[in-house]
């Protein structure tokens, strides 16, 4: 298993390799620098043992606005073919919104049409690139698809294209309490359903407070109820090269993030890297 996560933003492929030695991570988010220096990157993650995790497409390919739309769906194409062309572990992007804000919610976004769309949509991005070297992912969602792991397998049964693979985020997932309480249970069910198919995972956490009617929050790891341990043990069952990327705090946070994670693997026995 690899860990990582952002690094500071540079123009120099050598410091970038360094922020992550630094950082003690082994995987990385790919920083899309011009495609005449890509190379150079590669190599110098290749020769730092630094895998690439992702290579993000985030934008809306559900867009209700037909320019949008096709504008989204050309970027996600673009960016499959890079994820293909550097061998990244998977190129992701969230599946989209018919609503107005990219990331939801929407009443529509869980209604079959969005579901067909979105099937449409996958098949259209997979085929235009039909990459050799990785795979379009969608990251789970608390309030589109796939928003469980029914919905997921239900997405790739669907799409029906062997570079559909998964990206699990496992506190998207957790949308309601007896998730939330459970989410020990949602772990276990979602790596035994979708194992052979995750290709990367985010790192957070999940606090739900006591106010009415139900308020859950994202919060670093560390700091909710996530059960790490169930977590790190069932990834740990998958590929070694499987990435946890910790993503959504402030810079200062970080260290601590990525030291707690590490700190629960130490405890299971669990090799970071």
């Amino acid at each position: 298993m690899r860990l990582g996560g952002p690094v500071k933003k540079t123009e120099d492929a050598s410091a970038w390799v360094q922020a992550h030695i630094e950082a003690g991570y082994d995987a990385a988010y790919w920083p899309n620098p011009p495609v005449e220096q890509e190379a150079e990157y590669m190599s110098a993650a290749a020769s730092a043992g630094i895998m690439i995790a992702e290579v993000g497409a985030w934008s809306n390919p559900l867009n209700p606005d037909s320019a949008e739309r096709e504008k989204a769906i050309r970027f996600c194409i673009d960016q499959l073919a890079t994820a293909d062309r550097i061998g990244a572990r998977c190129c992701v992007n969230i599946a989209g919104s018919l609503g107005a804000k990219w990331d939801g919610p929407a009443p529509d976004d869980l209604k079959e049409r969005a579901f067909a769309q979105i099937v449409r949509t996958v098949r259209r991005i997979i085929d235009a690139v039909q990459p050799t070297r990785t795979y379009y992912t969608l990251e789970t969602m608390p309030w589109m698809y796939p928003h469980s792991v029914k919905s997921y397998l239900r997405l790739l049964e669907a799409i029906d294209r062997d570079r559909f693979a998964v990206h699990l985020d496992v506190v998207n997932l957790i949308n309601c309490p007896s998730r939330y309480f459970h989410n020990s249970m949602l772990i276990h069910d979602a790596v035994a359903a979708l194992g052979a198919k995750i290709r990367s995972c985010h790192a957070k956490d999940t606090l739900m407070s006591d106010r009415f009617t139900v308020h859950i929050d994202e919060v670093a790891p560390g700091k909710g109820t996530l059960d790490y341990a169930t977590l790190l043990r069932e990834l740990s069952l998958l590929d070694d090269d499987i990435p946890i990327m910790l993503e959504h705090l402030p810079a200062e946070e970080y260290p601590r993030a990525a030291a707690y994670i590490r700190e629960v693997a130490e405890s299971e026995g669990i090799t970071l890297g």
